[in-house]
């Protein structure tokens, strides 16, 4: 596992890109006010740089690995975290997610979650775990905060 950990490290971000729409996402949410949180299950020692590395990590004023605490998703306890840390109760936050553990993570926060079509939910389609709102894009998320 050393060998595989040093070697993914090396290379975390070489063939990696943001999904269409991330960049521009973050920075309306951000420029609308949102405070705006990183949670991945991702080891730190990973996350950190491919966060850097695709210019990507000053977009979030607070990041959390999968490492960074005792538990992560689906346990609540990363955004029962973030809540605490941005002062906040889990129903004024908005999980945007990609997987069924970022649905089960929110539910059990209380916290509503938008879901992206894209990324790591193992080629099931994530409309299949009840998110809140399902979007294409990170652009359209705006859109739905209004509701919440």
């Amino acid at each position: 596992m050393a060998i595989f950990q040093k070697h993914y490290a090396a290379g975390v971000s070489e063939l990696s890109r943001p999904f269409p729409g991330v960049v521009e996402g973050l920075r309306r949410l951000a420029a609308a006010g949102f405070h705006l949180a990183c949670i991945t299950n991702k080891a730190e020692a990973f996350t950190l740089p491919l966060l850097r590395n695709l210019g990507l990590h000053d977009a979030f004023k607070l990041v959390l690995s999968g490492d960074s605490l005792p538990k992560q998703k689906p346990d609540p306890l990363p955004l029962l975290h973030a809540c605490r840390h941005f002062g906040i109760t889990p129903d004024h936050g908005v999980l945007v997610g990609d997987s069924s553990n970022d649905v089960q993570a929110a539910r059990a926060a209380g916290m509503p979650v938008i879901c992206v079509t894209y990324g790591y939910n193992h080629g099931h389609d994530i409309r299949d775990s009840h998110p809140d709102a399902v979007v294409d894009s990170l652009i359209e998320v705006p859109q739905y905060l209004k509701l919440y």
